[in-house]
């Protein structure tokens, strides 16, 4: 990669992480977008993905705790067995055309999110806790599997079944993130053993990038426009991925 690459890449990168942490997320998929646009391949998005997932869904969730939105007896059933299950995902090396595809339909899927956000619920309901442990496990094995957090998935799903509103679904999701990606990360590496240096390189524009933008959105910050932009880059590269490789 050229250096002007390098630099465009590095900057689309704190963007990215800005605007996702904006709206409650570490940017994993925006990242994914982005580096496929860039024509990087999926076994060096995926590990690179998770590193800068890391590091803003460490800042979102402290952000969002201080900010008092953040729920203990929500968030413990749904990360109880999503961490295993992440790194059991992470450690999977499925082929490059299988990843194309599965990543594509994440990046589609977080599109969709995106453009149909949902209000606060009017009325709060309390999942399960097999409810929660078993959806927790399963978008902890897809976290890790595509290399994205798993938040893309959960907050829709709490808002949807009203069990949490809207801030709060971000505080949970972020540290959900966190755990998961760390996960995922791990069990990556102990079947590659090696993290591309790229994820090193782009971890400085994601943290300055998560901590204005998770400060402004723990907070108050409009985020319909940022969703449409956001859905429309997922969309295009969701697409690239699926129909031409």
């Amino acid at each position: 990669m050229h250096t002007t690459q390098l630099v465009l890449l590095f900057l689309s990168v704190g963007l990215i992480a800005f605007l996702y942490s904006s709206v409650g997320h570490a940017g994993a998929s925006g990242y994914i977008a982005i580096m496929t646009l860039w024509g990087l391949g999926p076994t060096t998005i995926r590990p690179t993905a998770l590193v800068l997932n890391i590091l803003v869904a460490s800042i979102g969730a402290f952000q969002f705790w201080r900010a008092g939105h953040f729920s203990w007896k929500l968030f413990w059933p749904f990360a109880l067995l999503s961490i295993p299950a992440a790194y059991f995902g992470g450690h999977l090396q499925p082929s490059a055309a299988v990843l194309r595809i599965l990543i594509g339909l994440v990046l589609l899927f977080s599109a969709v999110r995106l453009i149909f956000r949902r209000n606060d619920p009017a009325k709060l309901l309390t999942p399960s806790q097999p409810t929660a442990i078993s959806v927790g496990a399963g978008l902890g094995f897809l976290s890790g599997l595509t290399g994205t957090g798993g938040g893309i998935f959960l907050t829709p799903l709490l808002l949807f079944c009203r069990w949490a509103r809207i801030r709060q679904a971000a505080a949970v999701s972020a540290l959900f993130i966190l755990v998961n990606s760390i996960a995922g990360l791990a069990g990556y590496f102990t079947a590659v053993h090696s993290i591309p240096s790229l994820g090193v390189i782009l971890g400085a524009a994601a943290i300055i990038g998560g901590i204005f933008g998770s400060h402004l959105g723990s907070r108050h910050f409009p985020v319909r426009t940022i969703s449409i932009l956001l859905a429309i880059v997922l969309s295009i590269a969701g697409s690239k991925l699926i129909f031409t490789g």
